[in-house]
């Protein structure tokens, strides 16, 4: 048999309303119209599914027989038209973000708490990585979109849009606050121990370029696995450090480091976007995309 699916949906509402009259007036039909479909609804099954009385109407027994069935499909076609609803409405969803710990901590751990107090039924998932791996989660849809810092490599058909720009500072300990009325070279840092980041990081990289660029070597003393393990290896006096700005401006504003000021002068980076736009995005994920790229 091939029963038009919509006679089912309507035998279902009088089976449930056990009255065609209050069955047509739940769903906006009419009782002609409801009559109609259950006569071919029969006539197609070859069964009588109603029992007509002048109070409404009861079940047979093959009539129980095929409600069982079609409630149950009922039930699962609601609920799914109920989450689907709620998705799409922003009452329930996920997000997932992969993001270097630098362009969380200066730009989008703003994004994702406002996004959070409007929508808290949105889950979130941030996998925290380097840029490399945040690109490559990208490119192969493992995450909805990545927060990364420039320098960083993209190809077709990623897309990287630039969200915000940033200036890094020479940062040190209160042992070095003599260098505050000092303006060193990048050459003279050589006389100081150095604090960077492990050198498989791009950030690493743009150091190495940048000191490369005036004939000189990248030979930091310490090597730190993560931006934020940066700031207290500078308060405990291990040596200077490079970090962005907004990191270090409580540490200043509280004295408990110092910024010291360059002769040469440190190229701006980016905090940037990186998605594909041929993988599908989550309703909610497009609405956290939409609201930070409406900001720039």
């Amino acid at each position: 048999m091939n029963v038009n699916f919509e006679y089912y949906k309507l035998f279902y509402y009088v089976a449930k309303y056990k009255n065609i009259t209050q069955a047509a007036r739940a769903i906006g039909s009419s009782q002609p119209n409801l009559t109609r479909a259950i006569n071919c609804l029969e006539n197609e099954t070859g069964c009588t599914l109603f029992i007509r009385t002048n109070r409404g109407v009861t079940l047979t027994p093959e009539g129980k027989q095929l409600y069982g069935h079609v409630s149950a499909a009922m039930v699962q076609l609601e609920t799914a038209e109920r989450e689907l609803s709620e998705i799409t409405g922003l009452v329930r969803g996920s997000i997932s973000i992969g993001v270097t710990e630098t362009a969380l901590n200066i730009f989008l751990l703003a994004y994702i708490k406002a996004f959070r107090m409007e929508y808290p039924g949105i889950r979130l998932r941030i996998s925290n990585h380097s840029a490399l791996q945040a690109v490559q989660a990208a490119k192969n849809g493992e995450v909805d979109f990545a927060v990364v810092t420039t320098p960083v490599l993209t190809e077709t058909p990623l897309i990287k849009v630039p969200l915000q720009t940033f200036q890094e500072i020479l940062i040190g300990g209160k042992t070095f606050s003599s260098l505050e009325k000092q303006e060193l070279s990048l050459k003279e840092l050589a006389d100081y121990p150095l604090i960077s980041l492990a050198r498989e990081s791009m950030t690493w990289k743009f150091y190495h370029d940048l000191f490369l660029s005036q004939g000189l070597e990248l030979d930091p003393d310490t090597e730190a696995a993560a931006t934020d393990q940066i700031l207290p290896l500078v308060k405990s006096e291990l040596g200077l450090a490079f970090i962005p700005e907004p990191m270090a401006r409580e540490a200043l504003a509280k004295r408990e480091i110092v910024a010291i000021p360059l002769r040469d002068p440190i190229p701006k980076r980016q905090v940037c976007m990186v998605y594909d736009p041929q993988h599908p995005m989550s309703t909610a994920a497009r609405k956290l995309q939409q609201t930070i790229l409406g900001t720039i």
